[in-house]
């Protein structure tokens, strides 16, 4: 299931959620720039290695320009695709703006940053040896999801199904669509316990427990920064 839009206003212009879209464009604009192996060095300095944030979490250096703690917050704006990027940011403007609008935008910003450093300590405490570099937005963005859930289940979102050349299109409650979404990213992150090498991040796939732990850490700290005051 895809969402195309909520049915859900907002009382603010979310000028958050627009800057972070747009930083991850050109992020990816740069990245498209770059010769296959400077794009490979790139991503591999920037991007979240978990043996290395190991090593460094031992005190271990590493002797890299980029700290590998400061590596959890540039992966979030970094994508291996278009349709990586893509993806990411068509879930960022459906749920993100009315969670910046509960929040205000100062807190959405250490709100999405936080989840998406804590969504990426959990990819790394169940891969703390691959040397596969993690990075996207998603799992900020399933922090964003987590918080969305909460304050706003009933809200309608607009769903395209692909089924082949048919894309029939139906509205849910956002409980329904979020609750399936994390449901599924938390089967496969347990499927990929058993099956390292198919499934997950060891396989070059979608880190499903940064997506399961953001989700989760979204839910807990939505509410803490002030996700059901009536003002922010």
């Amino acid at each position: 299931m895809v969402p195309l839009k909520d049915k859900n206003p907002t009382e603010i212009t979310p000028y958050v959620t627009y800057g972070l879209i747009i930083t991850n464009i050109l992020a990816f604009l740069y990245e498209a720039s770059l010769p296959p192996q400077a794009l490979n060095g790139f991503l591999h300095l920037a991007a979240v290695v978990p043996r290395e944030l190991s090593l460094s979490f031992a005190g271990i250096p590493i002797y890299q320009p980029i700290p590998e703690w400061a590596t959890l917050i540039t992966a979030q704006f970094l994508h291996g695709g278009f349709l990586h990027l893509a993806g990411n940011m068509l879930f960022l403007w459906v749920f993100g703006n009315n969670v910046e609008d509960k929040l205000g935008h100062f807190k959405y910003l250490v709100f999405y940053l936080s989840c998406g450093v804590l969504a990426s300590l959990t990819q790394w405490y169940f891969a703390q040896y691959s040397n596969l570099p993690s990075l996207g937005a998603s799992g900020a963005i399933a922090g964003v999801m987590g918080a969305y859930i909460l304050r706003f289940p009933e809200a309608e979102i607009l769903t395209v199904l692909p089924l082949g050349i048919f894309f029939p299109t139906f509205r849910v409650p956002a409980y329904f669509f979020l609750g399936f979404w994390f449901l599924q990213q938390a089967f496969y992150g347990i499927a990929s316990l058993e099956a390292p090498i198919n499934i997950g991040m060891e396989g070059g796939g979608i880190a499903y427990w940064a997506h399961a732990g953001g989700f989760i850490f979204g839910a807990i700290l939505g509410p803490l920064l002030g996700l059901f005051n009536d003002k922010s």
